[in-house]
């Protein structure tokens, strides 16, 4: 049992699988800090609050912090879009399968060639 999982744990899709985690949580972990550090100074220009996180309102017993809300909004939104850019990257690096060969192979053209030759040998 103990030699299948480290099979298991050895396979690539389950390396890749951890490092996408990981490096999924560095890079929220650093968003939240973007987020928090600078994005948020900045919207408190306009806004008038340092902190969005303190942006409430109240509807009889029910309170909505709308701030925190507004925090995890940008977040996600610069995690989406950090996560497209590493697709599309990585789209670009791999070798487009659905483009059709703009010409004959060589060996196709020597083929081609044998075959015509071989009809000039056949009419005469």
């Amino acid at each position: 049992m103990l030699k299948e999982f480290k099979e298991f744990i050895s396979k690539g899709s389950v390396l890749d699988m951890a490092i996408g985690v990981i490096t999924g949580g560095a890079l929220t972990a650093l968003v939240g800090s973007l987020t928090k550090n600078i994005l948020n100074p900045f919207i408190s220009l306009f806004v008038g609050q340092m902190d969005l996180s303190a942006i409430k309102f109240t509807i009889g017993a029910a309170t909505f912090t709308l701030g925190n809300f507004l925090n995890d909004l940008i977040t996600f939104i610069i995690v989406s879009f950090v996560v497209f850019l590493i697709v599309k990257f990585a789209n670009s690096m791999r070798p487009k399968e659905d483009e059709a060969p703009t010409g004959p192979t060589v060996t196709e053209a020597t083929l081609a060639e044998i075959r015509d030759l071989l009809k000039q040998q056949e009419n005469k």
